[in-house]
């Protein structure tokens, strides 16, 4: 690959997008003006419905069409497709058709088997990348036809990876699909290094939570600006599985390991549904309180190793600009 066209990418081709660079769906942190001013500047914003609609307040369509009436370039939904609850997997179901018929092209599907996004969004000529972290998830995306990997490394914020980006990429190239880095791009060089290795573009959440637009307390932002990578640990005490989350007192407070009843639910075969459902209601509220209260009292941040590298909070557009003239420079 030239420097000439390092940007221009199967990726890139697929969205009709200018710049290898998506803003990761985040709950609760991805509101309509953040995913709007990225695919302003020439990435792709990520539609996250739950943060849309529970955490900002929208009617999921209004959203939609909100968001549209700040950006006319393409912007993606990201449907989570875990099915332990009926009800919720209907919702998803309907949102994924309101989006459709709202236009959008571009889906991102996390924690379940992508086959019914697959064909509804095939049919109308759209796109559906789906998250990993390790071959085996890629295998099942790969064989219900899904047109490229979110390759999720053990840097990344939320729910990280095992494997860093050069060995997750060095599993997964062979599968002949385009593949997003996800985790530790925190700067220009990160960027330029996903690239050079090989991935057809990056996605980036803690980059982005530290934004003008994104609406989120100070602190929350001021947090990931003074973060180093140490101050990154794992917690199960959200869902039930590890995500990455900034050191903070309360986090020392709660802890980060389950306690012996929630193990025990967790680890039945059919128990563990009914606790990752409450350990994910009660997250959700937790997590919203977070970022509504601009005291930053509730200190339940989520953030990935990529905090290393980020040292200011820039607008989202010149970001994205930085990053594809520290490219155009190569």
């Amino acid at each position: 690959m030239t420097s000439r066209n390092i940007l221009d990418t199967t990726f890139t081709h697929q969205a009709g997008i200018a710049v290898p660079i998506i803003c990761g769906p985040m709950y609760p942190c991805s509101n309509p003006e953040l995913v709007a001013a990225v695919s302003n500047a020439g990435g792709l914003g990520i539609v996250q419905p739950v943060s849309l609609t529970y955490v900002h307040g929208y009617d999921f369509v209004a959203g939609l069409r909100y968001i549209r009436s700040l950006t006319s370039q393409p912007i993606g939904m990201n449907a989570l497709i875990e099915k332990s609850s009926r009800r919720y997997h209907e919702r998803m179901v309907r949102w994924v058709e309101q989006a459709l018929e709202e236009g959008v092209r571009f889906f991102i599907t996390s924690l379940g088997n992508p086959d019914w996004v697959v064909k509804r969004v095939h049919a109308v000529g759209g796109l559906v990348y789906h998250d990993v972290t390790e071959r085996k998830w890629a295998y099942k995306g790969h064989d219900t036809g899904v047109d490229g990997l979110i390759a999720v490394n053990n840097r990344a914020g939320g729910h990280a990876g095992m494997h860093s980006a050069q060995q997750l990429y060095d599993e997964l190239a062979d599968l002949a699909l385009p593949l997003i880095c996800a985790g530790g791009i925190g700067c220009e060089a990160d960027f330029l290094a996903a690239l050079r290795t090989g991935y057809a573009g990056v996605q980036m959440g803690t980059r982005f939570i530290a934004t003008d637009e994104c609406k989120v307390p100070s602190p929350y932002k001021t947090a990931i600006v003074r973060a180093h990578e140490t101050d990154i640990v794992l917690t199960e005490r959200l869902t039930g599985i590890p995500v990455s989350v900034i050191r903070t007192p309360y986090i020392e407070h709660l802890g980060l390991k389950t306690g012996p009843f929630e193990r025990w639910m967790l680890h039945g075969r059919k128990r563990k549904y009914l606790m990752r459902m409450l350990l994910f209601l009660r997250a959700l509220r937790q997590l919203k309180q977070a970022v509504l209260d601009d005291s930053g009292a509730h200190d339940y941040w989520q953030a990935g190793k990529s905090v290393t590298g980020i040292n200011n909070i820039k607008s989202a557009a010149e970001i994205v600009n930085a990053f594809a003239k520290a490219a155009k420079q190569l």
